[in-house]
């Protein structure tokens, strides 16, 4: 940091198992890419190629090795993992991440419907070579998953070799644990945390209100994905309680009181 200040709750040195930020790259250029590296990249653990962006984006390769250079894992979107399972083509999938050098991916089926003893089956055969994401709830808006068959595939996943598992948001931040409106599903992410161990979740929050809901429900170490390239240094002080929202999250009471 720039500076000294009391009273900021410490994070822990990349690489690292949690308070992780996982950066959605929808289309950045290459020298955009080196922008935000320049201003982010120490505060970024993982950057998602958002769904199937890495198809039409020019210079991948180029960008992908920027992002992997500065010690950041890179794994493309679960929705272009399902495009190609639709298309019986996962050989050619697992093929494309060697070709593109990445050691991340991403397993889902949040627009294709998949057993999930299939699922699993491709998590474990991906894991023997990758880092795995997998990533549990639907994209369809209306589509209610019990939360014990959350729980159930979210821990039946992480024993499969998933590295995380994350909590379906889209990138709107309006289906899987949030409401239409936006709002977390509060019932939902309790029945989870009360069943699979919250470092092994990365839970979608795109929105500033969503992250101020999981920091002051699970503190700065929670571990947060779909930010946008703008929002990591936001995000950051929203973790340290450098910005109003969570000014006194990590003061000692008296502060408070004294601004009572």
């Amino acid at each position: 940091m720039n500076f000294h200040l009391p009273h900021i709750p410490e994070r822990q040195a990349k690489p690292r198992n949690k308070g992780l930020t996982m950066m959605m790259d929808k289309g950045l250029s290459i020298r955009q890419a080196e922008d935000f590296l320049s201003v982010s990249g120490h505060l970024t653990d993982i950057v998602k190629l958002g769904f199937g962006t890495s198809f039409v984006t020019p210079n991948l390769e180029q960008k992908i090795k920027l992002y992997r250079d500065a010690g950041m894992k890179v794994y493309v979107g679960g929705t272009l993992f399902e495009a190609f399972i639709v298309r019986n083509m996962f050989d050619d999938y697992m093929k494309l991440l060697d070709k593109l050098k990445l050691d991340c991916a991403e397993v889902s089926d949040g627009s294709i419907v998949m057993p999930h003893d299939k699922k699993c089956e491709y998590i474990s055969t991906l894991a023997k070579n990758f880092t795995v994401f997998s990533e549990v709830g639907s994209k369809e808006a209306g589509i209610i998953i019990h939360p014990a068959m959350w729980t159930s595939m979210m821990n039946k996943e992480l024993q499969a070799g998933s590295w995380k598992v994350i909590a379906e948001a889209r990138e709107s931040g309006n289906v899987g644990i949030y409401r239409a409106n936006g709002s977390a599903h509060t019932l939902l992410i309790n029945k989870i945390l009360a069943k699979v161990a919250k470092d092994a979740i990365l839970w979608e929050a795109p929105i500033k209100a969503q992250q101020i809901w999981f920091l002051k429900l699970l503190g700065s170490d929670v571990n947060l994905g779909n930010i946008s390239y703008d929002d990591v240094i936001p995000l950051e002080t929203l973790r340290l309680g450098l910005r109003g929202d969570t000014f006194f999250s990590h003061l000692p009471a008296e502060f408070k009181k004294a601004n009572e």
